[in-house]
């Protein structure tokens, strides 16, 4: 175990759909923590890879940039100690229930507080790779095609949430998301990175393609990108290699700049006071200005800025959207059919993604404060996707998103109609990632793989694994819209936040019976179905009006009809 058992209360908040301050800190250390020994990994597996299959120049090239990240950090911890006598600051925050002191630094070891301990291995110098031991954990990811919300105006921030029997106090100050060189390493995509990496040095197992003998060398030379990130974010001049992938250099945070070049080309980044200098021979430099926060300015053509949108709450991080970083979806594998490929933004899509984001938070508190301070917990990046197939951006027609097990906290999303579709996406997607934080930490059930339940969301038989994760998100989204009826002010948002209420709970109740009578489930597991039985029950005292039920029990029955037809054998 990395941390101790889930407590009995933070498993009772998760399976009502819910989660305080400490359960979502209990996550989101749990997760760091195995980002920080997948790391450990990614390292042990290079100093051991040996010169056939990763070359000498590429393990020091490694060595050089962790000994750049382990300087920052020191320079780092020294400026937090000058501002000791001003109390600490969030970046020296420890997180809120997830334990008792902060992860080791990256010079030293794991001790008691980060629950793992390791021995530097004779001969082998600590400063590259005893900052953290473990075996990575098991990938696993999960997609979902969202139900077209309801083009309704985003809703008043003013407007009281509804109040139906849950701790509705005021909530609690979010989980402050990772600093300097920690928000670099924590961040959701050098999860993808990691197990990239430790495909091409063989000691990853599951579906990918074949390896390329340079794989290993090109998938470390990104950590180069993250220490010269690193320094640039921390003020330290520096002069570094680096290497554009297919002709384009990612800076995460920063932005990208294309080298014209189709294959992969060396790139000499200097830092200077703010100011980035990318030089290549024969080529004229490109100079890059960095901005606070997120993103960099270039007059050149071949820089692409990095682009945040504001915080959920005031004060909060800002949150990327990210369609630059290389690692932003599956590289080679195979992609979930119901997600669309990402895509690069130009300026009118960021300002449809902005126009939608800036109700978004209010749509969210309509729905529960709960559903609002989880987002703002959870959510580290949203990753833009292509429309689905016939939607047409800024209307009701269909949209897709998805979340990855190995990149927690990043949703993926193809544009929002609305600011109450953007919301419900983020409702359903942030549950998967909860869910499935969880799972990490502890068995919910011994069901194999084999797909044969009824999902009627889906057409296709789901395994019992996806069953829950599909009923555990469509029961938030029946609470979520639920209260959004019962808070809504004109007939219309009202309306078709019933309807929506109404499709949720049907489609739920139609499932409940196989997630409850499933003999694989552990007794936590039966404790965390129990939960969601009692928020269905809940929302059953409160139900649509009867039309709208009377058509989601006919739209359900009609899907398990169709569903039975396709995939019952004929005899």
């Amino acid at each position: 175990m990395i941390l101790p058992p889930v407590p009995e209360r933070a498993l009772t908040e998760l399976g009502r759909t819910e989660g305080g301050p400490e359960t979502l800190g209990l996550l989101v250390r749990d997760q760091h923590t195995r980002r920080l020994l997948l790391l450990r990994a990614v390292l042990d597996a290079a100093e051991a890879a040996g010169p056939r299959l990763l070359p000498a120049a590429a393990l020091n090239r490694l060595h050089e940039d962790w000994a750049l990240l382990e300087e920052v950090e020191r320079l780092e911890r020294a400026a937090r100690r000058a501002r000791g006598a001003a109390g600490p600051g969030p970046e020296a925050r420890p997180v809120p229930g997830a334990g008792t002191g902060e992860v080791g630094a990256l010079t030293g070891v794991f001790g008691p507080a980060g629950g793992v301990v390791s021995e530097p291995p004779a001969g082998r110098p600590a400063r590259h790779a005893d900052a953290f031991v473990s075996e990575p954990p098991a990938e696993r990811a999960t997609a979902d095609e969202n139900d077209q919300v309801p083009a309704d105006r985003a809703p008043s921030p003013s407007r009281p949430p509804h109040r139906t029997g849950h701790n509705t106090s005021a909530p609690a100050r979010p989980v402050p998301p990772p600093t300097g060189v920690r928000s670099l390493l924590l961040h959701p995509f050098t999860g993808p990175w990691a197990r990239d990496a430790l495909r091409g040095l063989g000691t990853a197992t599951g579906p990918g393609p074949e390896r390329d003998p340079g794989e290993p060398a090109r998938a470390l030379a990104h950590f180069g990108a993250l220490a010269a990130v690193a320094a640039v974010r921390a003020g330290v001049s520096c002069a570094v290699r680096l290497s554009a992938r297919d002709g384009v250099l990612t800076l995460p945070s920063l932005g990208a700049l294309r080298t014209g070049c189709p294959g992969d080309t060396e790139v000499c980044l200097v830092h200077r006071r703010g100011r980035l200098t990318f030089r290549r021979p024969g080529e004229a430099d490109v100079v890059v200005h960095v901005q606070s926060g997120v993103g960099a300015w270039s007059e050149a053509a071949a820089w692409t800025p990095a682009y945040a949108l504001p915080g959920l709450l005031p004060g909060s991080a800002p949150v990327p959207l990210d369609d630059l970083d290389p690692y932003r979806t599956a590289r080679g594998g195979p992609r979930p059919h119901t997600l669309s490929g990402p895509v690069t933004l130009d300026d009118a899509d960021r300002k449809h993604w902005l126009h939608a984001w800036s109700g978004t938070a209010a749509a969210l508190g309509l729905g529960g404060e709960r559903r609002l301070t989880e987002a703002a917990a959870l959510l580290r990046c949203l990753v833009p996707l292509s429309a689905p197939p016939g939607a047409v951006q800024g209307r009701a027609g269909g949209s897709c998103s998805g979340t990855r097990r190995e990149a927690f906290g990043a949703v993926l999303s193809s544009a929002p109609a609305t600011a109450t579709a953007f919301a419900a996406t983020l409702v359903h997607e942030i549950q998967h990632t909860k869910l499935a934080a969880l799972g990490d930490m502890m068995t919910l059930h011994h069901a194999d793989g084999e797909a044969r339940h009824f999902a009627p969301w889906r057409p296709d038989p789901r395994p019992y694994d996806g069953l829950l994760q599909g009923a555990y998100s469509h029961l938030a989204l029946a609470d979520f819209f639920q209260r959004t009826a019962l808070a809504a002010r004109h007939p219309a948002e009202r309306d078709a936040a019933w309807a929506r209420h109404a499709r949720y709970q049907e489609q739920v109740g139609a499932v409940l019976p196989a997630l409850v009578g499933s003999g694989d489930l552990t007794t936590r597991g039966r404790q965390f179905v129990d939960r969601m039985v009692e928020v269905y029950e809940r929302l059953a005292e409160q139900p649509a009006p009867r039309g709208q039920t009377a058509r989601a029990t006919a739209y359900v029955r009609a899907a398990r009809t169709l569903w039975t037809q396709r995939h019952t054998p004929r005899r």
